[in-house]
């Protein structure tokens, strides 16, 4: 019996057990995703707890209702639950150490108001009391008791936000779970109630951002109309603490403005910019900013200028700066004119930048300088820019690991980047780099490519969605680890026994090293078939630049087999630390 036919197996036992211990058989289609608040057989929701929230904005109604949703999860007897936060004059009579909370943490304890005993959700602001709402119900979604619950957590990372590669035909780059979630053509009149269900699972996880529209970007995107449709998903997402944010292409002076340049040190352009940028704002004031890929396959940029990418960015950040919006700028760049390394190339052309960039700029580097691979080392950016906010971009869309066919669980991926030691300075990790404690800064994020589509189970599959939550969660908390969150999911997802709980977690802990065995053997990188990476094509050597043929990775001929990176060759492993170049340059001592 093969490994696949053992997983298939206890997957089917899996599935009947998951039923078992879940109550009363249903149907289930996986549309609510994680947030499957079910009662357990024979308990009922008479006399429940009570909900008081102190105040009535739109972010505690939403916190109420969600709370109501997962009313039968407290059963009978339990205390009433109360939201507030630390300006409440009851809160502030309890002198909670709230003030470390920041705008987003959250607090949940038993305490005792007057003379009655309550279980009370609190923060600095509504954000925080909904983060903690859904907080709660995690907790008892995985089994928590409620008895003498002392529960406080804070993002350690400021910007969590999704990228989606959609376009506005409404195919999605990348994407394997059906066509795009926004429908353009029914926007801004007709708001999908699946737009409010998307906000609710993303503010369960703390996903406090999202990018509509493809990197590789339309200038119609930034005009009128569609400015107006973007505005009626920021509706949607407010109440969640969810911003929206545009991809700009840069060359949308030129296409849309009727300019004859879009160089970033053209006065005209940069008035330009700011005119689009105060457009966008009177229909999004909390619009959070723009997202660019550019001089990146084929996409225009400021180099077409003979300009730095700082220049670009910054001409940027002084439009969008009066309003407090950000520029996430990206490191994903490569030339054909530049045959020495693909791997090479954001460090080279980055490296040289680092403090040159506006404050309210945060650089956005892949986790790996090829491509999203199944395995990468982490990029050698992280840690030698110093005096730059970096933003890891992850891709949770698994365009090399299988599209949503395949179960591979991206949580090792992600723990496995954030937790490398660069070896720049001591215990100097991706995550300290990633969550600006290293240097300071406090301008931080992580940003992940989004599986999402309007497929009923969102994903593509079942399994997919734990990409989607442990990127959220480990947003959150950079050093949360792969295992834990995985249990979170499968306990939410499926039911808290264990007996469920293992085996789900053991299959998926196993996943994705799996996947690099197969896809990347011997460690060769970009071996898959050109096009659709999904399966391989080592031998295609036929596309007109070097770096988009498989054969540029692996090299193999009839002297040997690899991508020589020491000083022998391209000397890339002289990018990271002297102590990490050293062990990446001996085959020795090169982690597997």
């Amino acid at each position: 019996m093969t490994v696949f036919d053992r997983w298939i197996g206890t997957f089917a036992l899996l599935t009947v057990a998951a039923m078992s211990l879940a109550g009363p058989a249903q149907a289930e289609d996986g549309y609510d995703l994680w947030l499957r608040y079910r009662t357990p057989a024979m308990v009922s929701t008479h006399g429940s707890p009570t909900i008081e929230a102190r105040g009535d904005t739109p972010m505690l109604r939403v916190a109420v209702e969600e709370l109501r949703r997962g009313l039968g999860l407290f059963g009978p007897g339990a205390l009433p639950i109360l939201l507030a936060t630390a300006n409440d004059r009851d809160v502030a009579a309890l002198r909670l150490p709230l003030a470390a909370l920041g705008d987003e943490g959250y607090r949940i304890g038993l305490v005792t108001i007057g003379s009655r005993p309550v279980l009370l959700v609190t923060a600095n602001t509504d954000r925080g009391v909904l983060y903690g709402s859904f907080a709660l119900l995690r907790h008892l979604q995985t089994g928590g008791s409620l008895d003498r619950i002392d529960m406080t957590s804070t993002p350690r990372v400021k910007l969590r936000v999704l990228n989606h590669w959609d376009n506005l035909d409404g195919v999605v780059e990348r994407g394997y779970a059906g066509a795009s979630l926004w429908d353009w053509w029914t926007l801004p009149d007709f708001r999908d109630p699946r737009y409010t269900d998307y906000a609710r699972a993303n503010a369960s996880i703390g996903i406090n951002g999202t990018v509509l529209n493809n990197v590789n970007a339309k200038a119609e995107s930034l005009t009128a109309p569609y400015i107006a449709k973007a505005a009626a998903l920021a509706d949607v997402f407010r109440p969640y603490g969810i911003k929206v944010y545009l991809s700009a292409r840069f060359s949308a002076p030129i296409e849309i403005g009727g300019l004859k340049t879009a160089d970033p040190l053209d006065p005209q352009v940069a008035a330009w910019w700011k005119a689009k940028t105060d457009e966008i704002y009177r229909s999004i004031p909390d619009f959070g900013g723009f997202l660019v890929k550019a001089n990146s396959e084929g996409q225009p940029g400021p180099r077409d200028y003979h300009r730095s990418h700082a220049d670009g960015a910054n001409m940027l950040a002084a439009a969008v700066a009066p309003h407090g919006g950000i520029v996430m700028w990206r490191a994903f760049v490569y030339a054909e004119t530049d045959p020495d390394d693909r791997a090479k190339q954001a460090y080279t052309e980055f490296k040289p930048l680092d403090g040159k960039f506006a404050p309210n700029v945060i650089v956005q580097v892949k986790n790996g300088a090829i491509d999203f691979q199944p395995r990468e080392p982490f990029h050698p950016l992280f840690g030698a820019m110093p005096k730059t906010p970096l933003m890891i971009e992850f891709q949770i869309t698994k365009e090399y690991l299988g599209f949503a066919t395949h179960l591979a669980y991206l949580g090792p991926l992600f723990a496995e980047t954030l937790g490398s030691r660069t070896m720049r300075t001591p215990g100097e990790t991706v995550a300290r780099v990633v969550d600006g404690s290293v240097e300071g800064h406090t301008l931080t994020g992580m940003a992940g490519v989004a599986n999402i589509g309007r497929d009923r189970d969102w994903a593509g599959s079942t399994f997919n969605q734990a990409n989607w939550y442990a990127f959220g969660r480990m947003a959150w908390d950079p050093t949360l680890g792969a295992a834990p969150v995985a249990r979170e999911w499968a306990a939410m997802t499926f039911a808290p026994s264990p007996k469920v709980v293992d085996p789900v977690v053991a299959m998926m802990m196993g996943s994705r090293e799996a996947v690099v065995d197969y896809m990347t053997p011997l460690g060769l990188a970009h071996v898959m078939a050109t096009g659709h990476h999904y399966g391989p094509g080592p031998w295609i050597a036929d596309l007109k630049r070097p770096e988009w043929n498989p054969v540029y990775y692996h090299r193999a001929d009839k002297a040997g087999i690899g991508f020589d990176r020491t000083k022998t060759g391209s000397n890339a492993v002289a990018q990271y630390a002297p102590a990490l170049a050293r062990t990446l340059a001996d085959p020795a001592t090169t982690p597997e």
